[in-house]
């Protein structure tokens, strides 16, 4: 498959880089180029030179087309290269940019492409629910 990893902080809407245990992952989501001028990536709106960080849409800056966040981010990918915690070899997986219940916690869901186990990307400082 191949995964390109980012460069730059500037091309990604999600990014993070994580020990699981005995695994690890760095996961990724690359912002999407406007569907309507195909020039620009998309973005969160900027006002007076700041960005607006809790912003319901998404705004191309070149042509001014706006986007619902919701709609925008379900069309998103999340990338994931990772050492599996659970047979311990190294993978690169794709899963859509959209959080899932696990164990009672909301978490993209990457599977390991040799067991199959599910690594899940939770938010930072949030356990995984104990039976």
């Amino acid at each position: 498959m191949a995964l390109k990893i980012p460069e730059s902080m500037d091309e990604c809407l999600y990014f993070t880089n994580r020990s699981l245990g005995d695994g690890h992952l760095l996961a990724w989501v690359y912002r999407k180029e406007c569907p309507k001028c195909k020039k620009a990536k998309m973005g969160k709106p900027v006002e007076k030179g700041k960005i607006k960080t809790r912003a319901t849409e998404y705004v191309c800056p070149e042509c001014g087309f706006t986007e619902e966040k919701i709609e925008h981010e379900e069309s998103l990918i999340l990338e994931a290269q990772y050492t599996c915690p659970k047979c311990g070899k190294e993978g690169e997986s794709t899963a859509p940019y959209k959080r899932k219940a696990y164990k009672g916690v909301q978490a993209y869901i990457v599977e390991c492409q040799h067991c199959g186990e599910i690594i899940p990307v939770t938010k930072k400082l949030k356990d995984i629910k104990k039976k």
